[in-house]
């Protein structure tokens, strides 16, 4: 099995790369919904959280309160306190997705995640795919997406890492910044190429 993680800024496109990509067959984790995961089903987590944020974290059936949670996180200033908690345990979860995409056959784990290059465990993935487009084509894609303000979007993007200058950790380079068509075709090229390598052996950095 080949693995995969795919990182890039907000309005990249690499959520949209990855539905391509599960549509051709693989299996893909998405971070953050691993975390809310967590959340939920981690007994460790539930306890820090509700001792770090209260109550209201969880609704009375005790599921997550995304809501509540976002507003003192984003809101308030709070998002390092969130991240301490529910980040440590998200490498071992998304081990463990990665074995039962094993155990079920996928001859392709994807991991998207926005902070990939900062929490990424060295040997952990056999490649490492980079979205990119520019800056205006993102928070156009966004507004639309969202239904957010331009200072909003633009706040969000400043404080994620600058993915222009992170080219040189990527395997492949995807550029985004055509029509949903042309990145359609270019994310079938790269995930045809990782089919018959089945692994580290001649990876290149490609810029697609």
């Amino acid at each position: 099995m080949v693995t995969v993680g795919i990182t890039g800024g907000i309005g990249s496109g690499k959520s949209t790369v990855c539905e391509i990509w599960a549509e051709k067959g693989a299996y893909i984790v998405n971070a953050d919904d691993l975390a809310k995961e967590l959340m939920v089903s981690d007994p460790e987590i539930k306890e820090d959280l509700l001792e770090t944020f209260g109550e209201e974290a969880y609704i009375a059936d005790g599921s997550l309160n995304r809501q509540y949670l976002a507003n003192e996180a984003f809101e308030k200033g709070r998002v390092e306190e969130l991240n301490a908690i529910v980040h440590p345990k998200i490498p071992a979860a998304a081990r463990q997705k990665m074995a039962e995409a094993q155990k079920k056959g996928y001859a392709i784990f994807v991991y998207e995640a926005a902070l990939l290059l900062e929490n990424l465990e060295p040997g952990a993935l056999d490649y490492i795919v980079l979205v990119l487009a520019n800056k205006e084509q993102r928070l156009q894609r966004v507004q639309i997406r969202d239904q957010s303000s331009a200072e909003d979007i633009r706040q969000r993007m400043n404080k994620q890492r600058n993915f222009e200058d992170s080219t040189d950790v990527a395997d492949i380079i995807i550029r985004n910044n055509g029509t949903l068509k042309e990145l359609k075709k270019k994310a079938e090229i790269v995930y045809e190429k990782f089919l018959p390598l089945g692994g580290k052996n001649g990876k290149k950095s490609q810029d697609e």
